[in-house]
């Protein structure tokens, strides 16, 4: 399907978003690139991209159904990634969230239906499932949401997956835990280690560092994603895209620092720190189902990612504020 497709790819300016856009480029597809509206004419990591004029970029709003549906005409996959992510921030403004991703989703989903579109990948998060009831953890995991976040992607996964019961519109779910790599986020604890410590800080402020976390690489990520385009069997299914192990932060923080060739302090400050009952405890992804449906197993190993990480971020360390606590 994906081969002859015209791909629109909302929150293409973002993190995840942006290495999509590039690959699918590399790979000759045409893509349209869901930019957020703004006075400066950003287009995020796009901006700088190598692949930026070889992408359309469309301006809108993802809680504008307007703009929605002008950017999805004459388009035959959407790759829906665009939202609200930082969980600290959901607790500032719940409804900034449920607007973003519950009503920017639905918007996505019903234009989708009027103009025909043949098929949806919608992203999830690992953080719909909340602390760990078993590990691994499967798709059939209790859905227990933690955090205003958690709640409105668990929502729009529903709206989503309503949408393929109620109106036959194809719709797969790409559930990914703890995407790392490239242009992430200082919010991400990875990037928050490596920029602290590049800073030449040898004290690194970190939240609760006794959480586990399933860390996958962005090119791990985004394979994934291209695999659930490419399936049948995933139309109608929710898939966890992980890499199948845990990792505490506090042993993440360690790594970081040997590849690093530092020695760090580790220092838990408490405004980093979630409330108790909101933090996810334990993530470790079963990802059989995407192994059976998508023949998708990651191939990068911590260190490789990491690797890859701490380069990048050396060369563009001035685009983060390292010694600043980002909502």
């Amino acid at each position: 399907m994906i081969e002859k497709a015209s791909i629109l790819i909302t929150g293409a300016g973002g993190f995840i978003g942006s290495h999509l856009a590039e690959r699918l480029v590399f790979e000759g597809r045409k893509v349209k690139a869901f930019i957020r509206y703004n006075s400066r004419n950003s287009w995020g990591w796009l901006e700088s991209s190598p692949s930026r004029d070889q992408i359309e970029i469309i301006t809108g709003d993802l809680r504008d159904y307007d703009s929605v549906k002008t950017a999805m005409k004459n388009v035959t996959i959407v790759f829906h990634l665009a939202a609200l992510i930082g969980i600290p921030y959901s607790y500032i403004s719940p409804l900034a969230y449920i607007k973003t991703n519950i009503e920017g989703t639905h918007n996505v989903l019903k234009a989708a239906q009027e103009l025909g579109v043949q098929k949806i990948i919608h992203t999830s998060t690992s953080e719909v499932y909340g602390t760990a009831q078993f590990v691994p953890i499967s798709e059939d995991h209790p859905i227990n949401p933690q955090s205003p976040y958690a709640a409105t992607k668990a929502a729009a996964d529903y709206l989503a997956l309503s949408y393929h019961r109620s109106f036959e519109l194809s719709v797969a779910v790409i559930r990914p835990f703890n995407t790392y790599g490239p242009r992430q986020s200082a919010r991400a604890v990875i990037p928050t280690i490596i920029t602290q410590a590049l800073s030449g800080q040898r004290r690194i402020k970190l939240g609760s560092v006794h959480p586990t976390r399933d860390l996958t690489y962005v090119k791990d990520t985004i394979e994934g994603f291209l695999k659930a385009a490419e399936s049948d069997q995933a139309v109608g299914e929710v898939i966890n895209i992980g890499s199948n192990f845990e990792i505490s932060v506090e042993e993440l923080a360690r790594r970081i620092s040997q590849l690093m060739n530092i020695e760090i302090e580790i220092a838990s400050e408490m405004e980093r720190v979630r409330s108790k009952a909101s933090e996810v405890e334990r993530l470790w992804a079963d990802t059989t189902k995407a192994r059976e449906i998508l023949q998708w197993i990651p191939t990068y190993s911590l260190e490789a990612g990491l690797k890859e990480t701490i380069a990048w971020l050396e060369e563009h360390l001035d685009l983060y504020k390292s010694g600043m606590y980002n909502v």
